[in-house]
């Protein structure tokens, strides 16, 4: 059931962040913790960054392979430096293809998306009932088939239908919607997401059936003295708090971090 992690803060090396930690996402690959299903993270990675200086769209790393195998991640993740990276490892849901097109972050313009988790049976219920509510802009957008990316273009639907309202509303309505389809169409939903735009973090842990997948935060660590480190398993031994089931998390580069509950 994939991992993702996600930093905002002073400048970073995608190599402090990825390799360094005695947990790191490398290390959750093959040896995860809690993960409510599957065993390893060995069907990709993906991660995304944002420029230090330029005010321009992110840019993103993905791989097919397990992230262990590799062998241009070492040498990007010396050289990479950011102050904003969303980095994920999948595992992925049987019957969905291993390509680019299903491999996390997500982007659309400045945003970008990573998900832990899944709708279960999603081409059997969700999938036609969900792509029939986007817009044509963002399904025309859609460009592979997982549960995530419609997930991720539902809650773009939900924005740019109502845009005086915040991401974080517009994510807040997204999960409760899908917690009303997933009941009319008996199945269930886990949506553990983080979405940036570069200046800020809006996370949710939330499932239509407990536990949810696991979550959780850290501010202002000792690894990490001018962040946030948000992440499926702590990375380090540290101050970590986990995130309520069914709730918002929403920070910016003050750290300061608001929860609301769904």
């Amino acid at each position: 059931m994939c991992r993702l992690l996600a930093y905002l803060g002073s400048p970073v090396s995608l190599e402090a962040l990825l390799y360094q930690p005695e947990h790191s996402l490398i290390v959750q690959s093959y040896q995860p913790r809690e993960m409510l299903s599957g065993v390893v993270n060995a069907d990709g990675f993906g991660v995304g960054w944002y420029h230090l200086q330029k005010d321009t769209e992110p840019f993103i790393y993905k791989n097919t392979l397990p992230i262990w195998n590799d062998i241009n991640l070492p040498s990007l993740s010396r050289y990479v430096e950011s102050d904003c990276i969303l980095a994920y490892i999948r595992s992925a849901t049987p019957g969905q293809a291993l390509d680019f097109c299903n491999s996390q972050p997500f982007q659309y313009q400045r945003l970008l998306f990573i998900h832990n988790g899944r709708i279960d049976k999603f081409r059997q219920t969700l999938y036609r009932p969900l792509r029939n509510q986007l817009g044509d802009e963002i399904y025309q957008w859609l460009g592979g088939t997982t549960d995530s990316e419609h997930i991720f273009a539902f809650v773009l639907s939900q924005w740019q239908a109502h845009p005086s309202k915040s991401l974080e509303q517009a994510l807040h309505v997204a999960l409760l919607k899908l917690a009303e389809m997933a009941q009319s169409y008996s199945t269930y939903v886990y949506a553990n997401i983080v979405i940036s735009e570069g200046k800020r973090l809006v996370a949710s842990r939330f499932g239509t059936k407990s536990p949810a997948p696991s979550l959780y935060w850290t501010v202002k660590d000792v690894n990490f003295p001018d962040a946030i480190v948000i992440a499926s398993e702590p990375l380090f031994v540290g101050n970590w708090n986990s995130c309520p089931e069914n709730s918002i998390i929403s920070v910016g580069k003050d750290c300061d971090i608001r929860i609301e509950q769904i």
